[in-house]
């Protein structure tokens, strides 16, 4: 039987929705990962820097900006030693400047994805998936990258219908 994991980056504290900040307590690609924990039989693995960005909104995207111009990998607090029993991987995100955070890359960089099947989803606020799934297929160009979900973060609360008919498409329920 296939094994699935979601494998997943979320921020929680201020955020941005729709015109205005708001504290949230659990981030909104945690929020999305959750409804698919609900529907699907899969393991869970919450990427996390050991140097986390700040609970500040505009401090936070100053320095996932500056991460992306650095082409930065940040530290992990931790990395599975492998995803080999893993066929699919159900990888989670916000947008951070028009692709994945990079911490992301530094979880993608330090793992064996070839033969893999990779669904990208994509928590946002109007930005979409930005470039994120074509950057995916650079770091992980022996996967099979099929065409994410990207979410408004606003709207996760009520993304229900969105990601059954995703996790349908992708032969997952």
């Amino acid at each position: 039987m296939a094994r699935t994991l979601i494998a997943f980056f979320s921020r929680a504290d201020e955020n941005y929705f729709g015109g205005s900040m708001k504290y949230i307590e659990v981030g909104n690609t945690e929020v999305a990962v959750g409804k698919i924990k609900d529907r699907i039989d899969a393991d869970v693995f919450k990427i996390e820097m050991k140097e986390p960005y700040s609970p500040d909104y505009m401090t936070c995207i100053d320095e996932a900006k500056k991460h992306l111009r650095e082409n930065a990998r940040p530290e992990l607090i931790s990395i599975p030693d492998s995803i080999d029993e893993y066929d699919t991987i159900i990888l989670g995100y916000p947008n951070y400047w028009g692709t994945m955070p990079m911490a992301v890359f530094t979880f993608l960089d330090a793992l064996n994805f070839d033969g893999k099947t990779i669904l990208p989803l994509c928590t946002n606020e109007g930005s979409g998936m930005g470039h994120s799934e074509s950057d995916i297929k650079k770091a992980c160009s022996q996967a099979v990258v099929k065409k994410g979900l990207a979410i408004s973060g606003s709207k996760v609360e009520s993304s229900d219908s969105q990601i059954d008919s995703w996790l349908k498409t992708n032969g997952l329920i």
